[in-house]
């Protein structure tokens, strides 16, 4: 159902948001104080616990706005291109991009999991929404490439990805996406080899 102009979050609420997603993102989790928060969005206790019951409401809702824009990323990236081997190959090409990106910290998912490993968590349930999310667009893409199975394919490009992210903070980043791509590539040519190992 669509939102109503009304329903619009408001500008307090975006202002948190926007102020917790860049600072979380470049310091972490657990480790940033509400009371930074506050100070950085210029905003209330009153007003914070107002739109968020709590910190980790607004973790949750960090991710969230997270994984509503990758989704539109990947929907806007995959429509520019002819064929789903485009897509693949523009996919992988975005997450490049943003391993190049000064202040690259990393996957955002892969972060929070890391900061709160209770499967039965809302922010833990939040990350694995979003990768069984991404995981199912890239199932979608690969069965459209070559004729055997495509979630090993999907799977493949996902620990692919996981990897490079986390390389990319600790490895020079050029090389770190010279050798993501070069598998992504390698993993397609799979497909359309018979014989050629599934994933």
């Amino acid at each position: 159902m669509e939102r109503s102009v009304s329903a619009r979050p408001s500008e307090a609420r975006s202002r948190l948001l926007d102020t917790a997603s860049r600072i979380f993102y470049a310091d972490g989790l657990h480790t940033v104080p509400v009371d930074r928060i506050l100070a950085e969005a210029n905003t209330t206790r009153a007003t914070f616990y107002r739109h968020f019951p709590g910190k980790e409401d607004l973790v949750v809702a960090y991710l969230e706005g997270a994984d509503r824009h990758l989704r539109d990323r990947l929907g806007e990236t995959q429509a520019a291109r002819r064929s789903a081997e485009e897509a693949v190959r523009a996919i992988a090409a975005d997450i490049a991009a943003d391993i190049r990106m000064p202040g690259f910290r990393g996957c955002a998912f892969l972060n929070a999991a890391a900061e709160y490993p209770d499967p039965a968590h809302p922010v833990h349930r939040r990350v694995v929404a979003h990768r069984e999310w991404f995981l199912s667009a890239l199932s979608d893409l690969f069965a459209r490439i070559g004729d055997r199975l495509a979630e090993p394919a999907a799977r493949h490009f996902v620990m692919l990805r996981d990897g490079a992210m986390a390389a990319g903070c600790l490895s020079e980043p050029a090389a770190v996406c010279k050798t993501f791509l070069d598998g992504v590539e390698g993993l397609l040519w799979s497909r359309s080899v018979p014989g050629a190992p599934r994933g």
